[in-house]
Formats: C-alpha cells, structure tokens, sequence
C-alpha cells in the first residue's frame, strides 16, 4: 500500500483586531498577525498549524514549506531537518542546543509541527492528546489574563469604543477580573504589569486581592522593573496570600538569579529561559522556579513534552505562556496540556480579548476557567474558508508587518520611551 505523504503546504498571513492592550513596551496596535499553515496530503486531508505572522517568520515559513512536499505525516525527524537546513544552515537535529537559543528555527519547526501532528490524528482517527501519550486529566485550566488598557485605538476611524472599556484604576481592574470571571469562569488571575510604577500595580494587586480572596495571582512586569526596585517592592509583593509566583520582574537570567535570591515567591519566566539551550545556565544560577512554555517557540508539541519532562529532573515548575492567538493554537495548547502530568499552574490566554476567529463553528468555549479540547481527530478543529479570507484580506489592507507597539503607544503619548527597565 501506497503510504500517505505531503502534497501541498499553504501558509496564510492574517490580521485580526486586538484591543489597544498596555504593556511594558506600549499598546498593542490595532491589527494583530497571525499566519495559518496548511499542510495537505495527496489524499486530500489538510493539516493546521497557527504560528506568528511577522514578516521574519513568513519568510522563514515560506522558504521551508515546498521542502515538505514529499513527506509522511509521520516523519517529524525528518520535518526537523528540513527545517533545521533553512533556518540555521545545519541539518544535524542531533547537535547540542545552541547556549544562545534558537527561537527563529524551534518558531519554524513548532508551527510545521502541529499541522502534521494533526493529520496523524486524522488518519489514526484519534484526537492529538491520544497520539502525545493520553490525557492525565480532563480539561486544561486557563488563567484570566488582565490588561490595563485604553478605551480605543488612537487612529481607528470607523471603528466601535472597544467592548471593554477603559482599564487604568484598581477598581477598573477588578472589574475587568469581575466580568472575565463571570464570563469564562476563571478561577485564578494574571496581571500584566511594567505599565505603571510598581507601587501603582501593587495597589491593583491588592484590590484584586480583595475581590477575589480565593484565586491564586500573578503579576508580570515583562522585565520592567530594576533589580533594585524589585528589592524595594519586595516587602509588598511578599504580604501573606497575596501572589501564586512573580513572572519577569527583570530582564535577564544573571538579574532573576539575583532576584531570587531575596525572593520568597516562585519566580517564573517566559522571557530569559525560552529555549532549551537556556536550560544549563538556568539551573545552575537557580535563578526561578517556573518556566511558562510555548509551543510556538520551544519546537512544537513534542519539545513541550520534553521540557516538561525536564522540569521533573531539575524540580522547576511548568506552564504556558500565550500572546495574542486564534482556535487552532488554543486546540494545540490544550491537547498537549492534557498529556503533562506536571502542568501545576493554570496557562495563560489572550484567547477572550480576540473577536475573530478562523475556525468552523466560531470561538471555542472556555467555560469554568477551563477547556476540553474539541471533539475529533487530531486537533479536532477546521479552517473556516471565508473567514481565512476575510481575515487575509486585512492582512493585505492593515499595512501592520511587525509588531510595534512602542510606536503605537507614540501616538498617544509622544515621549514614550520603550527602554527597559523602566522603573
């Protein structure tokens, strides 16, 4: 019998809306770029896969899709070489990880990744977790993801007040908390910080606190804060109950090393350990207690298997880490989230503050803070065509190519100064 193989990759730039969402280095724009890979086999079953949509990792992307033509689904090692050949020149997918990281090349090969582990689901005809090694449990738990936010764009003529309305105040907050727990049933919270000055957020926490006695808590400052401030906040953030752990206070591996060695909190980071050649100098600094993976950029489902295996070995914790994202990551994160026996905190998502969709049936549905993934083979999900076009045809028109969020935030406050740290 013939065996099954590639016959087509497609990968489609899209842009979506994003709300005008405040961080360290600005204000998200108005469009947010995603790319969608298809991955066909000559029978006709389509594979998905959902990465960046930058114009770096469209190249990336586009140079290594027709070197796949050929392929099983199957063949993963080999779909490593190809990638590893284009991005990086080296085909050797046994050599030691680079000390630097390697995210470009582990972008590429995770988004490739999922599409074809998706087709070995459809012709297994087995959801994806089955084929990872099984679920250890039955649904994944999702964490409320916090913004303080504008109340709309700068420039977005044409456009409706965003839904969710201004976040700039603790009371503010605890509203935003409020609905999003009403509404996805979320049951514990995190708060992306590095907007205000770290007193400021720390009062936010507090009121959150207060709401919400019983939901575990977070902040993430994305590397805003000094080391020296840290130290100085430290006292507040350490007030009994009130964080689960502290995320990327600082930005770097020797900063967070130094970080813990005051902190009493775990110290978690999707900022300075992001690769598995990070992975030597973070144990041996003992510089934080949590990695928050991502599929996009550790390789894919099978390096997020990995990484959780080693943090069993070296006792750190695990999680997920998500930017701005649409149903078929949320489908992948949650198949694979169900295999790791030691995924001990709830992930993060953006997957409530995005509108679009580009999956048949609509927006997947979060319901009491946690996902099931959705029912069928592989990933269980498929590409709704005419959103996919409608979504690359503002790919086409928003003009957006990379991300830029320190110019965004110009637009509002003309001096703004993304330097890091800020405080």
């Amino acid at each position: 019998m013939m065996r099954e193989r590639v016959a087509d990759v497609r990968v489609t730039p899209i842009a979506f809306r994003d709300p005008p969402l405040l961080n360290v280095a600005g204000v998200h724009q108005p469009w947010a770029l995603r790319s969608i890979i298809e991955v066909e086999t000559d029978r006709g079953r389509i594979g998905l896969g959902e990465s960046y949509g930058e114009a770096d990792t469209l190249a990336h992307l586009q140079a290594i899709a027709p070197t796949l033509v050929g392929l099983e689904p199957h063949d993963l090692n080999g779909l490593t070489r190809q990638v590893y050949a284009r991005v990086g020149g080296d085909d050797d997918i046994g050599a030691p990880f680079p000390p630097r990281g390697d995210k470009a090349r582990a972008s590429a090969l995770g988004a490739f990744e999922v599409a074809f582990w998706d087709l070995q689901g459809q012709m297994a005809d087995r959801p994806l977790h089955e084929l990872l090694g099984g679920a250890v449990r039955e649904r994944v738990s999702y964490s409320a993801y916090l913004f303080y936010k504008f109340a709309r764009h700068h420039e977005d003529p044409g456009y409706p007040v965003d839904d969710w309305g201004e976040t700039l105040t603790p009371q503010q907050l605890v509203e935003q908390a409020r609905r999003m727990a009403e509404v996805y049933g979320f049951g514990s919270i995190k708060l992306k910080g590095g907007v205000f000055e770290p007193e400021v957020e720390i009062e936010g926490l507090r009121a959150l606190r207060a709401a919400f006695p019983h939901h575990p808590l977070r902040i993430d400052p994305n590397g805003g804060w000094s080391v020296e401030t840290t130290r100085r906040v430290m006292p507040a953030l350490s007030e009994p109950g009130l964080l689960e752990y502290l995320e990327d206070p600082v930005g770097t591996l020797e900063e967070m090393a130094e970080v813990a060695r005051f902190a009493p909190m775990p110290l978690a980071t999707n900022m300075v350990t992001i690769a598995f050649g990070h992975l030597p100098r973070t144990v041996e600094l003992k510089a934080l207690q949590v990695v928050l993976s991502d599929h996009h950029y550790w390789g894919g489902l099978r390096a997020t298997q990995q990484l959780a295996a080693l943090g069993r070995v070296f006792g750190l914790g695990i999680s997920m880490h998500s930017n701005s994202h649409l149903g078929i990551s949320l489908a992948a994160m949650t198949h694979v989230g169900l295999t790791l026996p030691n995924l001990a905190y709830a992930c993060d998502t953006h997957y409530p503050w995005q509108e679009d969709e580009v999956i048949e049936g609509g927006k997947l549905a979060i319901r009491g803070g946690s996902l099931a993934p959705p029912p069928g083979p592989g990933l269980g999900v498929k590409l709704d065509r005419e959103a996919l076009s409608r979504l690359h045809q503002n790919y086409l028109d928003c003009g957006i190519r990379r991300r830029d969020d320190a110019s965004e935030m110009r637009k509002h406050r003309p001096d703004f100064d993304p330097t890091r740290p800020r405080f």
